[in-house]
C-alpha cells in the first residue's frame, strides 16, 4: 500500500510530506513515476513530496497516515533502509552493505554481461543451482552481438543486467561466465535507478572484476568473487560448497595458502582479476585496495604482461595503503617459478603481508569470497568475516 504522511517535514524554506509503501519500493517507484516525482526526490526509503503537491497525491490513491504510522509499517515490512545501509559511494576500505543471503524458492536471473557462454554448460550450471532450490531464470540478451567475443550489444546486455537488478522478484544475479565485455557497459547501467531498488547478490569472476569494482564504488554493495554459472559444471566438490555457503548462509571458511610474506593484517576484501583491475586504473567506477585486503588472480598472462599491470596498479595508486594481499591461481600464465619471482619482486616493496597460491582463480578450485567484507590475515590464511 502506498503511504503518505502529512507535510510536517521542514526543509529548503518549505514543507514536505514522506511518500512509501509497505509493500516493496518498486511499487512505490511506479506510483512515484505515474504521479510525475521525479526520481532525485527518492530518499533512501521514500520520497519527499512538497505540501502543495499532498492533496494530489492523496487522489491519486496514497492512504493518508501519520509520520509514526508511515515509519512503524515500512518497519515492520522490512523496507526502512538506515543510512548506513543504503546503496551509495563509501570510501575505500569501509564495509560495504550486504544483500540478503538466499532461501530455497528465491529466484536467481542468471546474466551475460560480457562474453558469450556454451548454452550447454549454462544449462547444466542452471540445473546446479535448481539443485539447491532455486527458481532459475536465464536472461537472454536481444540482438547480434557485433564482435564474436560479446555475448550481444552492449546496450542490450546493459538492458538486461539493469532489469533483472531492478526486478523486485529477483534475489540474485549471477553471471554466466567472464571473457570481455564487462567494461563496455559500465557507462550504460542505469545507477540511479539501480540505488533505489533492493541490493541483491552479484556473483561472477574474471572479467565480471569490472562489475565487482563499479558496484562497489557507485553502490557501497558487497558482491561475490566467485565461479560463473557456465563453470559449475566442470568445479570441484569444494568450490560449489564454498559458493553455495557464501549465497545462502554468508559464510566463507578459511581459505589456506603459503606465506610469501608474514605478518597479520585486517581490512575489507577487494580486487580480482589483475589484467582487468589495471585496465581499470584511471578511470571511473574504481574500488582502490586502501585499508583493505588486495586479491589478485589472472589467467592465460605471460609474465611480462602481468609486470604491466601490477606496474600500472602500482603507478596509479590502486594499492596505495593497502593493508595486504591474497595471491590466487595464476592459470596458463607461463613457467609458475618466474611468476612467483615476479609478484614477490613487484609486491615485497609494499610491506604488508602477502599470501600466495590461494584457492581462487581460473582453476578447477575457485573458492568464492564475498568481496567488501571484513577479512583477516595470519598465519598463512585468510579468515572472512561471518554475516
Amino acid at each position: 500500500m502506498i503511504l503518505i504522511d502529512p507535510p510536517n517535514a521542514s526543509g529548503h524554506g518549505r514543507l514536505w510530506s514522506h511518500l512509501a509503501s509497505d509493500t516493496s519500493y518498486d511499487e512505490l517507484h511506479v506510483f512515484a513515476r505515474v504521479i510525475g516525482v521525479p526520481e532525485r526526490g527518492f530518499d533512501r526509503d521514500h520520497y519527499d513530496v512538497p505540501a502543495e503537491w499532498y492533496e494530489r497525491v492523496v487522489e491519486a490513491g496514497a492512504t493518508p497516515v501519520s509520520s509514526r504510522e508511515l515509519i512503524v509499517r515500512i518497519q515492520a515490512a522490512g523496507l526502512r533502509r538506515r543510512k548506513s545501509q543504503s546503496l551509495r559511494p563509501r570510501l575505500p576500505g569501509r564495509p560495504l552493505v550486504r544483500p540478503a543471503v538466499l532461501s530455497p524458492g528465491d529466484v536467481v536471473a542468471v546474466v551475460a554481461p560480457a562474453g558469450p557462454a556454451h548454452p550447454e554448460r549454462v544449462a547444466a550450471g542452471a540445473a546446479i543451482l535448481r539443485g539447491w532450490g532455486l527458481e532459475v531464470r536465464v536472461v537472454a540478451a536481444d540482438g547480434d552481438a557485433e564482435f564474436g567475443w560479446l555475448d550481444a550489444p552492449d546496450d542490450d546486455r546493459a538492458r538486461a543486467l539493469t532489469r533483472a537488478w531492478l526486478d523486485p522478484a529477483v534475489a540474485a544475479l549471477w553471471c554466466t561466465r567472464g571473457g570481455f565485455g564487462s567494461h563496455r557497459v559500465l557507462d550504460l547501467l542505469d545507477w540511479g535507478a539501480m540505488a533505489a531498488a533492493s541490493p541483491k547478490l552479484l556473483v561472477g569472476f574474471s572479467d565480471i572484476t569490472a562489475l565487482h569494482q563499479a558496484f562497489a564504488s557507485r553502490l557501497g554493495v558487497s558482491t561475490v568473487h566467485g565461479p560463473g554459472v557456465a563453470g559449475l559444471p566442470e568445479s570441484d566438490p569444494a568450490t560449489r560448497d564454498a559458493v553455495r555457503s557464501v549465497v545462502f548462509d554468508g559464510v566463507t571458511g578459511p581459505i589456506r595458502g603459503t606465506t610469501v610474506v608474514a605478518g597479520v593484517a585486517e581490512g575489507t576484501l577487494v580486487g580480482g582479476n589483475l589484467t582487468v583491475l589495471a585496465s581499470s586504473s584511471g578511470g571511473p567506477l574504481v574500488q582502490p585496495a586502501t585499508d583493505s585486503i588486495a586479491i589478485l588472480e589472472d589467467v592465460g598472462e605471460a609474465p611480462y604482461r602481468l609486470d604491466r599491470s601490477l606496474t600500472q596498479l602500482l603507478r596509479s595508486g590502486w594499492f596505495e595503503g593497502v593493508r595486504g594481499i591474497v595471491l590466487g591461481q595464476f592459470t596458463h600464465c607461463g613457467d609458475p617459478n618466474v611468476v612467483t619471482d615476479l609478484l614477490r619482486t613487484r609486491l615485497t616493496p609494499l610491506g604488508v603481508p602477502i599470501l600466495g597460491d590461494a584457492p581462487i582463480g581460473h582453476d578447477q578450485s575457485n573458492i568464492a569470497v564475498p568481496l567488501g567484507v571484513r577479512a583477516r590475515l595470519e598465519d598463512g590464511q585468510l579468515t572472512v568475516a561471518a554475516r
